[in-house]
């Protein structure tokens, strides 16, 4: 039988453990950036809906069967059936919205909602997030992770917001489903200086990184 969508998605999340997630405003930066984060070994990428052309970009690397893409920053419906329509296999978002993790869950889609403390984790798991974003980091990010999954150890916790080349090893020891690397990977003034090569260099780092902790 084959794994149903949101299954499928899981699972890849839950072998690659990072994700590559590109908010920018540098319009003509935004292909080759993202092409350069997964030349770099990203498998798992995110548009950011405030990023010019997101849509678009969500349509053609969606047509990699190698890559999973998804949409970020979705607020409401209306954003995520559009990202859908352009190929997102998971929705991301800054908040737990119970009707969007709802919509998701309905048509057996992953969706990331963005949550901070325990009560919102537990909140968000119960209404049907698989995953769940944390967000913002907190400054103690990887201890944050450890202390919440400790009475509940059945969440599944991705941060975003903090997470460096550095600190990634520490989220993924202190119990992280995985991590999102942002603008430390897609460096701002690399993307308006066309510093692509960069890019792709951070992001071998970056994926090494995640391969090398254990598991």
């Amino acid at each position: 039988m084959t794994p149903a969508p949101s299954a499928r998605t899981l699972a890849a999340f839950a072998r690659r453990r990072c994700s590559a997630i590109l908010r920018t405003q540098q319009a003509d930066a935004v292909a080759p950036a993202m092409q350069a984060a997964v030349d770099g070994g990203f498998e798992i990428i995110e548009f950011t809906l405030n990023t010019p052309g997101a849509l678009d970009q969500i349509e053609a690397f969606a047509r990699d069967p190698a890559l999973v893409v998804g949409a970020g920053t979705v607020l409401d419906l209306s954003q995520a059936q559009a990202a859908v329509d352009a190929g997102a296999q998971f929705i991301v978002s800054p908040v737990a919205d119970p009707e969007v993790i709802r919509w998701c869950v309905e048509r057996d889609l992953l969706c990331v909602p963005g949550v901070f403390t325990p009560a919102e984790m537990l909140a968000a798991h119960r209404a049907g997030a698989q995953v769940v974003k944390l967000f913002p980091g907190p400054p103690e990010g990887p201890a944050w992770v450890k202390v919440c999954r400790g009475p509940l150890p059945f969440l599944r916790i991705f941060p975003t917001s903090g997470v460096t080349e550095d600190n990634a090893a520490a989220y993924l020891e202190a119990g992280a489903f995985g991590v999102g690397f942002v603008n430390v990977l897609f460096e701002p003034l690399d993307l308006v200086a066309g510093r692509f090569e960069a890019i792709r260099e951070r992001a071998e780092r970056m994926v090494r990184a995640v391969e090398e902790s254990p598991r």
